[in-house]
């Protein structure tokens, strides 16, 4: 147990070596708490923002790297958490798998790849994490979409994912109140999808036009939101859409 942080709060952000993971666990750091910062492919940048937030302030961050896809690793995960922060405060469940899949070529692995990631490793690290979070009255924020509500065209497997999440979301707040509290963040256009899902200037153009704030968002706009869900102790099971009005669109 690291004894330097047993009465700084404890978050563990997953999938947090870089993008919208890495700025959550940034903003949760520069608002005080111990950070826990998540990986499986991406180590060596999670090393780098590990290492940031150790100059800060010494010994306030680890990387923990656990393929999520393996329900033991989720166990493990929390409990080495928990060994080194002696207290876990704020689970944030960002990992995912954004995956096109037309339906003319859908096939079982990238199913449950899809699956795996985007919805059991969340629900099997809730519910390791559940009465480390009830000791501290903590909670839960799970990172879904606005395409949980509104199907995005060739990404029909990724939409059930995320409604599937945003389920869990309010069945584990009905199930871990009055102790934990659980919530989601539901991010419309934040940050561009990357390599196979990459979009043409065209495309975003077109995605900027379609949200009544007339512009692209900024992964610290999520952060913010997850900041502000966990700091609020009287909200729970609600999924908040950060998405520039988008869904109105």
């Amino acid at each position: 147990m690291n004894q330097e942080n047993t009465q700084a709060r404890v978050a563990l952000v997953t999938g947090a070596g870089r993008r919208i993971g890495a700025v959550i666990a940034e903003t949760l750091h520069n608002n005080g708490f111990s950070v826990v910062i998540h990986c499986h492919c991406s180590q060596s940048e999670a090393k780098s923002l590990c290492a940031e937030f150790n100059k800060k302030r010494p010994n306030s961050a680890r990387v923990f790297s656990a393929n999520l896809t393996q329900k033991k690793e989720n166990q493990k995960l929390i409990t080495e958490v928990v060994d080194w922060g002696g207290r876990l405060d704020l689970l944030v469940n960002n990992a995912s798998i954004f995956m096109k899949t037309p339906l003319e070529s859908l096939d079982d692995v990238r199913w449950e790849a899809l699956f795996s990631i985007n919805v059991q490793a969340p629900f099997w690290l809730s519910f390791a994490a559940r009465n480390f979070l009830a000791a501290q009255q903590g909670s839960i924020v799970n990172i879904t979409d606005i395409h949980a509500e509104t199907p995005l065209k060739g990404y029909a497997e990724y939409c059930q994912t995320k409604a599937a999440l945003t389920m869990q979301t309010k069945a584990l707040a009905l199930e871990f109140a009055p102790s934990v509290r659980v919530n989601a963040i539901a991010p419309g256009a934040i940050a561009w999808p990357e390599l196979t899902n990459e979009l043409t200037h065209e495309q975003q153009e077109k995605i900027i036009e379609k949200t009544l704030l007339k512009r692209h968002g900024d992964a610290v706009f999520i952060a913010q939101a997850v900041l502000a869900v966990a700091e609020n102790p009287f909200i729970t099971g609600q999924t908040i859409r950060v998405d520039g009005g988008r869904l109105l669109s």
